[in-house]
């Protein structure tokens, strides 16, 4: 359990600065994550790591020589923002582009993908690399699909220390593709972690029992089996690993590392055992690493990752490396680390828009229907604060458990944007700055989705003379097309769409048919209840669930839920004659 913090919310912002001030000769806290304290010098390829907090070292402990020259830190198991991610390239940019490489995961491509999208139109060269090393995600025929875990740590420092030799972003590039390709995971868990401020863990192993294949956000494993001794563990971690030796390779990295309560001494006992095995099975093993590397807060687990060497990676594995949690070799003594100017606000917060600034032109029709929109968002916030218990517990049968507490900090910030923008803005305005909000402030896949339809819903509405239903209908369709472009996802995905599509195509028929805007609405919600209602029967197809899909089956999908409970709330304010027609 995770006991020491003064708001559960405050969390990471309150660890970030700790961490900072505890290695400030070596880490500077900007915006949105971590950099290192000494700039790179000009022309240097700048890697830049990151995700959900939650996993120390991963991410900002592997900020060094070496390794990375920022990384990016979301909220607790949550992808950090877009926005977080092109402040941080930015402080970390030396002109010889950008290379972001990070565990494949739904958020963090979204969020990380549309920070690259930006960073380019702005005439930065920035790419990225996908680590999937975990073999218990996906079968190898499926290895892309796969997510990352620990073994993001030997891709990180053959990236970082390509990059600190002044190899050229085609080649920091090309090598960390190759050493994702030669690099494998996989790890069990013994018992759940519990977020801060949580009173129980977010899954729980057996009595007696061990779960394979656990996710580093806290997901639990593919199935249990009876624990086993650490000569038997050792033979069940590694054995997945050796099935795809590459041909003709007898040489690893190997990293074991620990989840968060398992001792060191415990770790030790079973390296022996790994490497008494791989020994026997022909393979040499460089460099090994046994420590905590990638946790999951407090959860009582392991995990054993093999790089697969060929000279190259080889030399780049042995490189030196110098980050709060992560040495080796011998590196160079540096200079005095440069100044860097003040920090700005700690990750996780959103800044209010300025007080007194102008607003855009709008119409009188626009900034009514702000006001409406101001207090849909409002009780839309308090709808979820009811049910975000509930819905963390329908998101921990087979993910995280934090869907609840991201839409809710999501709507918070949402609802805090829109006040503070005042009474003089438009629909359109003020649902883009909301959308904005919850995408920075949530963060995840979840964040950047409602985030990104919120915004485009006030796009599509914009600010005309006059609202009419139908303008209502095809904003609502603009936004359902736009999360669907963003996740990837279609009706059957067991997503928040199996909600969304049958809400907007109801409302559409109706608002056709001649029915009023309060009546369509009604009927609309209906129909997003039914959509979520049957997701209980169908196998996610996307996102973190995927792995446990078995696992879902006979409970809805999270996000369709979330979808049915605001829309519902909407439909109920619309009949109570509280909606602009």
């Amino acid at each position: 359990m995770t006991r020491i913090f003064a708001e559960p919310d405050a969390f990471v912002a309150d660890a970030l600065r700790g961490f900072a001030a505890v290695h400030r000769d070596e880490i500077a806290l900007v915006d949105g994550g971590v950099v290192r304290a000494e700039p790179l010098d000009a022309g240097r390829v700048a890697v830049l790591i990151g995700g959900g907090s939650g996993h120390y070292p991963a991410f900002a402990g592997f900020v060094g020589r070496g390794l990375a020259a920022g990384a990016v830190c979301g909220n607790i198991f949550t992808s950090p923002s877009t926005a977080q991610a092109v402040r941080v390239a930015h402080a970390a940019d030396a002109g010889g582009g950008v290379l972001f490489t990070y565990g494949r995961y739904a958020g963090d491509v979204i969020h990380f993908g549309e920070a690259e999208r930006r960073l380019r139109a702005e005439g930065v060269d920035a790419r990225t690399v996908l680590i999937t090393d975990d073999v218990a995600s996906s079968p190898p025929d499926a290895r892309d699909e796969r997510r990352g875990i620990a073994g993001i740590l030997c891709v990180f420092h053959v990236a970082g220390a390509a990059a600190d030799r002044g190899d050229t972003i085609d080649e920091v590039e090309r090598l960390a593709a190759h050493a994702n390709s030669r690099t494998r995971s996989h790890g069990v868990a013994f018992a759940g972690c519990t977020l801060p401020g949580a009173t129980h863990p977010l899954f729980h192993v057996p009595e007696g029992q061990m779960s394979i294949g656990l996710g580093i956000h806290g997901e639990p494993g593919v199935r249990d089996v009876p624990l086993q001794s650490a000569p038997e563990l050792a033979v069940t971690l590694a054995e997945p690993l050796l099935a795809e030796r590459p041909e003709g390779c007898s040489r690893a990295a190997v990293v074991l590392n620990g989840l968060g309560s398992v001792k060191y001494e415990e770790l030790f006992v079973l390296f022996g055992y790994v490497a008494d095995h791989l020994e026997s099975q022909g393979i040499e093993i460089v460099e090994p690493e046994c420590g905590e590397f990638v946790t999951s807060l407090d959860m009582a687990g392991v995990s054993l990752t093999m790089l697969w060497l060929d000279d190259e990676l080889e030399e780049l594995w042995r490189a030196p490396a110098a980050s709060p949690a992560f040495r080796k070799g011998e590196t160079a003594a540096g200079g005095r680390p440069a100044q860097r100017p003040t920090p700005q606000p700690p990750t996780g917060t959103v800044s209010a828009p300025e007080s007194g600034r102008e607003p855009r032109p709008s119409t009188p029709a626009s900034r009514r229907a702000a006001a409406t929109a101001r207090r849909l968002l409002e009780a839309a916030r308090d709808a979820i604060a009811v049910e975000a218990e509930h819905l963390g517990e329908l998101d921990a049968v087979a993910g995280d458990g934090d869907h609840g507490i991201g839409m809710l900090r999501g709507l918070n910030a949402a609802v805090d944007a829109a006040e503070a923008l005042g009474d003089a803005v438009g629909v359109r305005e003020l649902l883009e700055t909301a959308g904005d909000a919850w995408s920075e402030t949530a963060g995840g896949t979840s964040g950047a989705l409602w985030g990104s339809g919120l915004a485009e819903l006030g796009r599509a509405l914009g600010d005309p003379e006059q609202f009419r239903p139908e303008d209502a209908a095809a904003a609502v369709s603009a936004a359902c097309t736009r999360i669907a472009e963003l996740g990837g996802a279609a009706p059957g995905d067991k997503t928040m769409l199996d909600a969304m599509v049958p809400f907007q195509r109801a409302l559409a028929a109706q608002l056709d048919s001649g029915a009023d805007l309060a009546s369509a609405l009604a009927i609309a919600a209906g129909a997003a209840a039914e959509g979520a209602a049957a997701t209980s029967g169908m196998l996610p197809r996307r996102g973190r669930a995927t792995p446990l899909a078995e696992r879902s089956l006979g409970h809805p999908d999270p996000g369709a839920t979330s979808f049915r409970i605001i829309v519902d709330t909407v439909a109920g304010i619309a009949s109570a004659g509280k909606v602009e027609e």
